[in-house]
């Protein structure tokens, strides 16, 4: 169900209520008792649950970054065995 943001125009009470698309709107404020309730426009949200392609595919990173980490921390020459020193 969806979750959707009220505030009293006369009051100023907010207040957030699941509701189903079906239902209709709010509209007497429980703080102040007067039909002042506004339905506000708020950001929808998500949360990705189970073993879906987030736990499949993105949650171990990337493959080039493991193998960045298999290169020596430094280069070959660092030890002074070259002539560009």
């Amino acid at each position: 169900m969806p979750t959707y943001e009220y505030v009293c125009k006369d009051c100023g009470h907010a207040l957030s209520i699941e509701q189903r698309m079906t239902d209709p709107r709010l509209v007497d404020c429980p703080a102040c008792g007067q039909p002042g309730l506004e339905r506000q426009l708020a950001a929808g949200g998500f949360a990705l649950k189970g073993s879906g392609w987030y736990q499949t595919d993105f949650k171990g990173g990337s493959k080039a970054a493991s193998s960045a980490s298999s290169e020596p921390a430094t280069p070959p020459c660092a030890g002074g065995s070259c002539a560009c020193h």
